[in-house]
């Protein structure tokens, strides 16, 4: 699924990203722990001029734990500094401070050196429409300092927060790349609401999941839906979730679209359990 999706408001937004990268001494970004390569933003190194990107791998109580510890390894062996969060629990916020200092030390050492003051740390916080920055954002102030909400885009405005004596942040809106040419890639950021809904088709996503889960993890089929075989194909399988969940028109033919969205949610909202929808660039070509 191509998913061309980028309102207006997002062409500000990277302009934005722009003109704070020029005030900032690294850049924090967002992305979602089921899908961390899926949700890199693959303009934002040139966005940011280069300057050093720590990843912070959210929602990570959603994810595959070994999944996400396997993808921090594989991105730390490329020189990129990457920790696991929960936002909404508080759990991994220490290890992103830690990482920070890490990448702010050799600035502070060169500002000693020249006998000026060690300021705070300058850091923009950025990443993809719902992947939970704004949630990160206030989890790590430790109060509610921007809105949040499930809409793409919803975050506005621009602010500084310090966090802690030595280290500022500056959030920026979510935005996205122009275009998405990946089919599976645009499918998965459907999937996890990154695009808005006009993107995409509900039942297409939702069988795409539902492929995932029969070649990935088929137990949580069973489990959730008590579904006897998975054999069948992904809209076959669609269509016997929603018998089971009484999803019916009138006439008793199945209500497809509301069987999609049930799915969907149940899998944006952890009702099916922990899953990790990417995979390591090896394990792709292998």
């Amino acid at each position: 699924m191509t998913v061309n999706w980028f309102p207006g408001h997002m062409l500000k937004a990277r302009r934005e990203i722009q003109e704070n990268a020029k005030v900032v001494d690294m850049v924090i970004e967002v992305v979602d722990a089921r899908a961390p390569l899926s949700t890199t933003n693959p303009d934002l190194p040139h966005l940011v001029r280069g300057k050093p990107i720590i990843k912070v791998l959210n929602k990570a109580d959603l994810a595959d734990e070994r999944e996400t510890r396997r993808f921090i390894s594989f991105f730390q062996k490329n020189g990129i500094g990457a920790v696991a969060a929960d936002s909404l629990r508080g759990k991994g916020l220490p290890d992103v401070v830690r990482a920070v200092e890490r990448v702010y030390a050799p600035l502070a050492k060169t500002l000693l050196e020249k006998r000026q003051r060690v300021r705070p740390a300058r850091i923009m916080i950025a990443g993809l429409p719902n992947v939970g920055k704004s949630s990160f954002l206030n989890s790590l102030a430790g109060k509610r300092v921007v809105k949040t909400g499930a809409v793409p885009g919803v975050t506005r405005g621009r602010q500084w927060i310090r966090i802690k004596e030595g280290i500022e942040l500056l959030d920026t809106p979510g935005v996205m790349w122009p275009k998405v040419e990946n089919d599976e890639q645009g499918t998965k950021l459907a999937l996890l609401a990154v695009v808005g809904e006009k993107a995409y088709e509900d039942e297409a996503v939702a069988c795409y999941l539902i492929s995932v889960l029969k070649h990935r993890k088929p137990e949580m089929l069973k489990e959730r839906y008590r579904l006897e075989s998975w054999d069948g194909e992904p809209g076959e399988l669609l269509e016997e979730i929603g018998g089971k969940r009484g999803f019916f028109l009138r006439g008793g033919t199945v209500d497809l679209n509301k069987t999609a969205r049930a799915v969907l949610e149940d899998f944006r909202k952890g009702g099916l359990g922990r899953l990790t929808l990417d995979r390591l660039p090896d394990e792709v070509n292998s």
